[in-house]
């Protein structure tokens, strides 16, 4: 089936929105990194509340039950109230949230950073030269103690970092709007 010309330049202009978008929420986060990640908490917070609502009437109404009928309800209502919490205090959520996902990562790195240079150390012989493995064993532990030390530094510099691929998804989508436009004119 061909697709017409008007649904290209369409699809072309839809594709460039996004971008348009994409390329609005890099530079937002690359400026302001702490407020782009508490916009983020506010969005897991509505995402939460409806989740919550969604499924608390799928239990009553929908039919959606299932053989864990209580933990079904008990989570649903979970979600909706930490959602709610969220929303009346996004600063707060913002900065537990930060500090719970940091100090999470952080131990991982730390973790799998110690796990590295005992196995290496342990295995030896079995390796031509251990620095390398040593060395990245190192860079773990010490960017998961960033992590520790430093959670709100760590999720601003986590933002910047994701701001700037934005823009290169932007830049993407961008081209391919332009493709999408010039195969429209063809067509």
């Amino acid at each position: 089936m061909a697709i017409s010309s008007q649904t290209k330049k369409r699809f072309a202009l839809a594709t460039a929105l996004r971008g348009v978008l994409m390329l609005l929420a890099g530079i937002y986060a690359i400026i302001w990194p702490l407020e782009a990640l508490a916009v983020l908490v506010l969005f897991g917070g509505i995402l939460l509340i409806i989740d919550g609502v969604l499924g608390l009437w799928s239990l009553t109404f929908g039919g959606g039950k299932s053989g864990n009928y209580w933990f079904d309800v008990v989570a649903n209502a979970a979600s909706l109230i930490l959602g709610v919490l969220i929303l009346i205090s996004p600063l707060l959520a913002t900065i537990f949230t930060v500090t719970v996902m940091s100090t999470m990562v952080g131990i991982a790195a730390v973790f799998v950073g110690v796990m590295q240079i005992v196995v290496i150390v342990r295995e030896r012989q079995s390796y031509a030269r251990i620095w390398p493995v040593v060395l990245s064993g190192v860079s773990y532990v010490l960017l998961g103690l960033v992590f520790l030390l430093f959670p709100l530094l760590s999720a601003s510099v986590g933002m910047v970092m994701g701001g700037v691929l934005l823009i290169f998804f932007a830049v993407g989508l961008f081209g391919w709007a332009w493709r999408l436009y010039q195969s429209s004119k063809v067509a």
